[in-house]
């Protein structure tokens, strides 16, 4: 039973099912006198329809809270839908073959746009059988009154009218459940392109509230984005490298899945250090607001950038200097070849053993002892290859900026994908 006005916004309903072929029947049963008797009582209850409507609509807020609660909201809607519905179930009592289509569009479109409301399928169904059973009674008492010793004629044509009845609760189940399944698949794919666009930064901002309460976010909260590449595909999978517990809207993208992760207020993301073989986790620096999203998304695939490939999690605020390398790498290249290109004349042992060195002694804070206990070799044997490649590239590792220069030259040449280095 179905609103007189289908709103806009609501889907259209799919092509209705061609009608199922009916059993043969022995139709010697259904002789011209039951036929007869049928169709008297079916035209009383048609000229009396306003009426049989009116018991039905009754009948309906009396056993159904669903129903009540439709009522209520929209009394003459509702009694619209149950008025077009039982003429078009009398009208084939008297008609089957000429009604019938009809008939069958009206219970169509009843199940998909009760579908598209959300009143419950098993109300809509007992809405049904209570207007088949309401409509049999009135066939009954009607040809009890006009005519009593004709009512036992009923009997041949009960299998029908029933039939009937079944045959429309499965017409509208079937309408019910393919709008379900419709507006379902609407539903995901309208989340899916609101949490695409917040991670891609295209959001409007008009947009923002529909995003916030399809995501099940905060509107104004702080997140931070996980990328995710390398584990099993799909949100359950990524699901599985933040551990139980954690609120997060996974979207699946092309070459990593991403999570949007609420923050709260000096807390950051809870994702393990450890994870599977080949599981690469990228996490962003901690943003204000779901239309920063996008700004966090990038920030997640750079981290996710300089994961190794064996695995592990990345957090881009404990690897800044890598990040703005990664995020510019043609100046990282040019600054690897600026500090690090004098050595190219050397032989390339020679040189990966100055550069190792080097960097073993930035790890160390500076401190030569403990660089020698790293590279298992003596003290001075560390200051004098420092030394050697202050020589060779015209820098002092005692002057801050060529120092923070250095450092950068090496981490470009660990982290870019082609690092010019000799």
């Amino acid at each position: 039973m179905r609103h007189a006005v289908r709103p806009r916004t609501l889907p259209r309903s799919g092509p209705m099912p061609a009608p199922l072929p009916r059993t043969p029947r022995v139709r010697s049963l259904i002789d011209a006198d039951a036929l007869r008797v049928l169709h008297r009582a079916a035209r009383v209850l048609l000229d009396d329809l306003p009426q049989l409507t009116d018991r039905l609509v009754a009948a309906l807020q009396e056993q159904e809270p669903a129903y009540r609660a439709a009522i209520e909201g929209d009394a003459t809607t509702t009694w619209q839908e149950v008025h077009r519905s039982l003429r078009h179930s009398i009208s084939s009592l008297l008609d089957p073959r000429g009604a019938r289509d009809a008939a069958r569009r009206c219970s169509w479109k009843i199940g998909a746009t009760r579908a598209e409301q959300g009143l419950p399928l098993d109300a809509l169904l007992h809405a049904f059988r209570l207007g088949g059973s309401l409509v049999w009674q009135g066939l009954v008492d009607e040809t009890s009154r006009a005519a009593p010793e004709d009512v036992r004629l009923l009997v041949h044509v009960a299998s029908d009218v029933w039939n009937f009845v079944d045959e429309h609760c499965t017409l509208v189940a079937d309408a019910y459940r393919q709008t379900e399944r419709q507006l379902a698949w609407r539903r995901e794919n309208r989340v899916r392109l609101l949490a695409a666009a917040l991670l891609d930064g295209t959001s409007r901002i008009a947009d923002l509230p529909e995003a916030a309460q399809a995501l099940d976010l905060p509107e104004h909260g702080r997140f931070a984005v996980v990328a995710v590449a390398g584990g099993p595909t799909g949100c359950s999978g990524a699901q599985a490298v933040l551990g139980p517990g954690v609120r997060v809207h996974w979207h699946t993208g092309v070459d990593a899945d991403y999570g949007i992760v609420p923050v709260g207020d000096g807390e950051e993301p809870v994702v393990p250090e450890e994870q599977p073989p080949g599981v690469r986790v990228g996490v962003s620096s901690v943003v204000e607001g779901l239309s920063a999203v996008g700004e966090a998304r990038r920030l997640a695939d750079t981290a996710l950038s300089l994961c190794p490939g064996t695995g592990g999690t990345i957090r881009l605020t404990e690897h800044l200097p890598a990040a703005l390398v990664v995020s510019s790498p043609g100046l990282g290249a040019a600054l690897a070849e600026r500090l690090l290109g004098p050595l190219s004349h050397l032989e390339p042992a020679d040189a990966e053993v100055l550069l190792d060195t080097l960097a073993t002694w930035l790890a160390c804070d500076g401190s030569a002892q403990r660089a020698s206990r790293r590279l298992y070799c003596h003290r001075n044997t560390v200051l004098n290859r420092l030394r050697r490649y202050e020589q060779l590239t015209g820098r002092s590792l005692s002057r801050p900026t060529d120092l923070i220069e250095a450092g950068l030259a090496l981490t470009a040449r660990t982290v870019l994908p082609h690092p010019r280095q000799t």
